[in-house]
């Protein structure tokens, strides 16, 4: 299937590496132009070169996202390299561990800033350059809006947030033909993902027992896996599909249970 991504030009926040970084080689395997927004320089330079020793474009812009005068500068330099922009996928955040418990208003406020509201900034600041292309917003959610994971009231919070922004601006953009969709991942290895496991007495038994309620294959969901059904919800091939949730995880979310 020609996804028809040929020289569209992709904005990936928290594009470096993850979720992200998977993002930004399957766009840039199906011909687009990514354009990589993070903080980390070395890892932005780090998939850059390996984007360009296997012969794909790419930009890359530097910023701090919890700022939203940060993501108003990533939108118009991204424009002053590219030129247009296609689709926007909100993919940068981190799981904080700020709790109800084991946190405070203040952390709660920042949490919302590093994991919420960027995902605003960026489409706010991208949108006329999306209308103009009658382009697409994937935003990238969690599996922690829908099953709660305890301890990160502030990250799950933003999740919830994200899957009502979806919807919300699905509705919004209609009349401009923008179409609005998220991907909600479970359980991904990412380099976040292998900290946070990193924590537990035996990590391996803890990874051990998560995988074990992946009903699909019993393994953990690939970057690659998020990362195609982006490819996909940005292209024209879904271009009737919006203001959807979909949930790549092997059914561990909805089939567990039923299976258990």
């Amino acid at each position: 299937m020609d996804l028809g991504l040929a020289n569209k030009v992709v904005l990936i926040t928290g594009g470096d590496k993850g979720i992200g970084g998977g993002i930004t080689r399957v766009v840039a395997k199906e011909g687009a132009v990514p354009v990589i927004v993070a903080r980390d320089v070395n890892a932005i330079q780090k998939i850059q070169e390996e984007l360009k020793a296997a012969g794909f474009r790419s930009h890359a812009v530097t910023a701090e996202l919890s700022r939203p005068e940060e993501c108003e500068r990533a939108v118009r330099e991204t424009l002053a390299l590219a030129g247009r922009l296609d689709a926007l996928v909100n993919n940068a955040g981190v799981n904080d561990g700020v709790g109800l418990e084991a946190g405070t208003p203040e952390q709660f406020v920042v949490s919302l800033r590093k994991n919420l509201l960027h995902y605003y900034c960026m489409a706010h600041y991208a949108l006329p350059a999306l209308k103009a292309a009658r382009g697409s917003i994937v935003n990238i959610g969690s599996k922690v809006a829908i099953t709660g994971q305890g301890n990160t009231s502030g990250y799950a919070a933003s999740k919830g947030g994200i899957m009502g922004l979806t919807r919300e601006w699905a509705v919004e953009l209609l009349p401009y033909g923008i179409r609005v969709n998220a991907v909600l991942p479970a359980e991904v290895m990412t380099p976040l993902y292998e900290r946070w496991i990193s924590t537990f007495p035996d990590p391996k038994a803890k990874l051990a027992s998560i995988v074990s309620k992946i009903p699909l294959g019993k393994r953990m969901t690939t970057s690659e896996e998020i990362a195609a059904m982006v490819a996909f919800l940005i292209s024209s091939q879904s271009g009737h599909t919006t203001g959807q949730h979909l949930i790549v995880d092997g059914g561990y979310v909805h089939l567990d249970r039923a299976l258990s």
